[in-house]
């Protein structure tokens, strides 16, 4: 008897002295201290982020084996619609998130593709309000959209300034992933400026550890203070899901797309007028750049342009705007694309070795249109001027998200060839261009080899 008792005190010993244990857990720190939380800052914040959800409508798409009464009788499926029968309609819903930014006026931040081809835009806050949205206006080429919705005691988060961002800053992304509701994730900023992804026309990414998934694109990048810094747009995800790359736009970026939008309905982007490409090392040893030295170089300066008017000439490196670090063409784009038409930018660059500054007024974009005035629709979006070293025609620029963004052609190549006829010039190049309405052929010369194009 006197075992058995033993051995239950044995039995119940780690409980008698753990129970204690779980019961005293300290809540606060040796220096009493309360433990640091977020949960503050995110009862600030979480309310202002909210869920999208997009409904558009689209024509059902009948299989061809439909047509096979043996199939469908097998399957016991309804007979297709008839001959002159109109196919029903079919709604689809997707899922984002967005950002309250303007709690009086009702003004959402979410990314463009989030309600792309929507033919509804719902927002739903987190106090299980579900509104109707109106969309003000987008900006494809930075991926932003702006949406309206009347409501009242909304939440609005407060804007930080995206370009005192360091890496090593900790940063919280709220959003939505999966569809399955808010969702607060933390991780640090790991790298900024982050270009030439190909995911937008305007990139200058920053680039988070904080997990980002499907479903959070739209959402909020806020930093400790709970400010805004970035809306979510992307992530590298080979499997499907997070690996910790994520990608966020500069609020500073959108808040500008954000304002003309409200002002015009539209985005109205300027340009200086120059020709730029990335920096090699090859160039930074013929240009003789200094360890640690960054910049653009500047390749051609169109006439009667603002870069043009203020004195830059081609074979400048552009090292700064604004007084930032220029360390690529797609950087330098963006700090440019985020002005108005008539703001100035101040650039500082290199001009045989030696450091100049200068004042452009950013002026109107040629659009898109008039840049393939009379060339193929397949080429819409290129701009060409005649080779200054021979024979051809040179692309200075290859508008994103245009037609000719998806031929292949790149800013800096000679067109020499079209639907088998030599190219001279400009004249002769859309002489040739009329030879076929629905193909194009291109001889191209890149980088001393030569390569063959096709358009259809």
């Amino acid at each position: 008897m006197n075992n058995i008792k033993s051995l239950w005190v044995l039995l119940l010993l780690p409980a008698l002295i753990l129970a204690p244990a779980y019961a005293v857990l300290p809540s606060v720190t040796a220096q009493g201290e309360p433990f640091p939380t977020l949960a503050p800052m995110l009862k600030q914040v979480n309310s202002a982020v909210v869920n999208i959800s997009t409904y558009s409508k689209r024509e059902s798409q009948y299989n061809p084996l439909l047509n096979d009464p043996f199939f469908r009788r097998f399957f016991d499926l309804p007979e297709p619609p008839g001959s002159g029968e109109q196919i029903p309609e079919r709604r689809r819903q997707s899922a984002g998130s967005g950002v309250i930014v303007d709690a009086d006026d009702g003004i959402v931040m979410t990314n463009y593709h989030v309600i792309r081809n929507a033919d509804e835009v719902h927002v739903s806050l987190i106090d299980g309000r579900n509104l109707g949205a109106e969309v003000v206006g987008t900006d494809p080429q930075l991926d932003v959209a702006i949406l309206r919705v009347d409501a009242k005691d909304l939440t609005e988060v407060q804007f930080a300034d995206s370009s005192l961002l360091e890496v090593g800053d900790f940063v919280v992304a709220i959003g939505n992933p999966f569809g399955l509701g808010q969702t607060v994730t933390t991780g640090v900023v790991s790298a900024l400026g982050r270009s030439g992804l190909g995911i937008e026309g305007y990139e200058n990414f920053i680039q988070t550890d904080a997990s980002i998934n499907p479903g959070n694109s739209g959402g909020a990048l806020v930093n400790l203070a709970g400010e805004l810094v970035g809306i979510n747009t992307a992530i590298i995800s080979p499997a499907g899901g997070n690996v910790g790359i994520g990608f966020a736009i500069p609020v500073n970026m959108a808040k500008a797309s954000m304002r003309q939008i409200i002002e015009y309905g539209e985005v109205k982007r300027g340009q200086i007028g120059v020709g730029i490409q990335d920096i090699t090392p090859d160039l930074r040893e013929a240009f003789d750049l200094k360890k640690g030295q960054f910049g653009v170089l500047v390749t051609n300066v169109f006439e009667d342009s603002p870069a043009a008017r203020a004195g830059i000439e081609s074979g400048d490196i552009i090292i700064e705007a604004d007084g930032k670090t220029t360390r690529s063409t797609a950087q330098l784009r963006s700090r440019i694309g985020v002005k108005e038409i008539g703001e100035e930018v101040r650039l500082s660059i290199l001009r045989n070795g030696e450091p100049m500054q200068l004042t452009v007024k950013i002026g109107a974009a040629i659009s898109q249109q008039k840049q393939a005035e009379n060339l193929a629709p397949l080429l819409q979006g290129l701009r060409v001027e005649n080779n200054p070293d021979g024979d051809g025609v040179l692309v200075v620029a290859v508008a994103p998200n245009s037609p000719a963004a998806y031929s292949g052609l790149r800013a800096g190549d000679v067109i020499v060839g079209a639907n088998k006829r030599k190219v001279y010039d400009i004249e002769s190049f859309k002489a040739a261009l009329q030879r076929s309405k629905s193909s194009v052929l291109l001889r191209v010369d890149r980088n001393g080899g030569s390569l063959f194009i096709v358009i259809r």
